[in-house]
This record gives C-alpha cells, structure tokens and sequence, in this order.
C-alpha cells in the first residue's frame, strides 16, 4: 500500500510538471508567470513542500531549456513552492497560508534573490535589489488567488481530503470561515481578470477587455472586502 501511494505520488507530481510547463506562458512576461504560482500551491497542498519544491525544480528547467526563458524561471518559483508547502503544513492545513507563503517566497525573498542571479549570470544591467518584487507579487497575486479558488472548492466538497488521503500525505480539514468566503469572493477578480486578458488572442485587440479584465479585479475585490466587514459586524444568526 506504502508503495502504492509513492508511487501515485509521482504519477501526480509528473502530471503537475507537464501541466506548469504547458500552461506558464499564460499571461506570462519577464519577471511574472502567474500559473506558476498556481501550480506551486496546488502541489503544496496535494503533495507537501518537499514534492513541491521539486515540482517547481523541474518545471523551471524545462522551461529554461526548451523555452529560452532565463534562471528567474527558478528564482521566481522554487522558494515559494517550499515557503507555501511549509507554511500550510505548519499552519495545519490552513489553505490561505499556503498562498501567503507563496506571496513571501516567490514575492519578497525569490525577487530578491534575482537581482544578483540576473545581474551577476545574466548580465542584466540598471537593475536594482527590489527590481522585480512588485511584478513577482502582482504574479502571485494572481496565481495564488486562482488556486485559492480551486483548492478552497476541493475542501469544501470533502474532495482535498480524499486526494490527500489516497495520496498518502498529510490530511488537513480546513473548514470553511468568514475570511476563506470572503477570500473566496475576491478570487473570481483574478479568475476573470486572466480571461479577460486572454480574450484579445481570440477575438483580436480591443481595450474593452482590459477595461473589463480591470473592472472585474476591482469589483470583486471590493465585494469580497465588504461581504468580510458586514459579517464581522452582523454575524449570521446561529441556526437552532
């Protein structure tokens, strides 16, 4: 059974490579690469930090190989994926610090770590130590509110815990709160501010649909907010 789940575990983890690989150039430009990130905390949470870690190792040399994308295909992936994995086993399961480790390690420390990697072997010039964090964060922002959105609908259904279970990793119920609604709520802004600016590859160029991707993201951004400050002030009345 031991070997059963190991080897499931790869099978998973071979499946989450091959999917990042394919869908990083989706809205991707230097120094942000959203699903990335998603990917990053969908392993996280189904296969822990180490699996993830790996996982975003992989993927980021595919890419650097077979896409020409630079080293900041490493720097700006493999110390989120740990920082997210650690910080939802450390949190006991709590999905929304798998995302806030996300934010930090690819955000803040992975952006950081750039500036040298990308001046010293890249020989980038005029770039300074905090370069690349506000596009690394707007990334995992992104990124990280979409896979919020999935994994926050798994565990709702009860179908997080069956994954983790049958994958033979740690089993955590996060329950539902009025933060992870509201979290929930804000999501669908990033969610619809990618199709939105996914749209002109279809339908060709037209400034409606930045005007629209941008009017998502703040529209339910606000509602989120809102729907989080009317229930701490008026809580849903407890049934009887």
């Amino acid at each position: 059974m031991k070997d059963q789940k190991s080897i499931l575990k790869l099978v998973v983890l071979s499946m989450l490579v091959a999917l990042g690989v394919l869908i990083s150039p989706i809205l991707r430009v230097e120094g942000m690469c959203p699903m990335a990130h998603f990917i990053n905390i969908v392993c996280a949470v189904f296969l822990g930090p180490w699996y993830s870690l790996i996982c975003a190792t992989l993927i980021g040399i595919i890419r650097m190989t077979t896409m020409g994308i630079p080293p900041l295909a490493l720097t700006g992936a493999v110390f989120g994926a740990l920082a997210s994995g650690l910080l939802y086993r450390l949190s006991k399961g709590r999905i929304v610090f798998a995302v806030l480790g996300e934010i930090i390690g690819t955000g803040i420390i992975g952006a950081i770590v750039s500036y040298p990697v990308m001046t010293l072997l890249w020989n980038y010039e005029n770039l300074t130590v905090f370069f690349y964090v506000p596009s690394f964060i707007c990334g995992t922002l992104i990124g990280g509110s979409i896979a919020f959105f999935f994994v926050r609908k798994l565990a709702d259904s009860g179908m997080l815990v069956k994954i983790q279970s049958s994958l033979g990793s740690n089993v955590y119920n996060d329950k539902r709160t009025i933060l992870s609604t509201s979290l929930t709520i804000a999501a669908f802004g990033p969610i619809l501010f990618v199709v939105f600016m996914l749209l002109p590859q279809i339908f060709g160029e037209s400034e409606i649909y930045s005007r629209l991707a941008y009017g998502a993201l703040i529209v339910f951004v606000t509602l989120g907010v809102a729907f989080f400050a009317i229930r701490r002030i008026w809580p849903p009345a407890e049934k009887k």
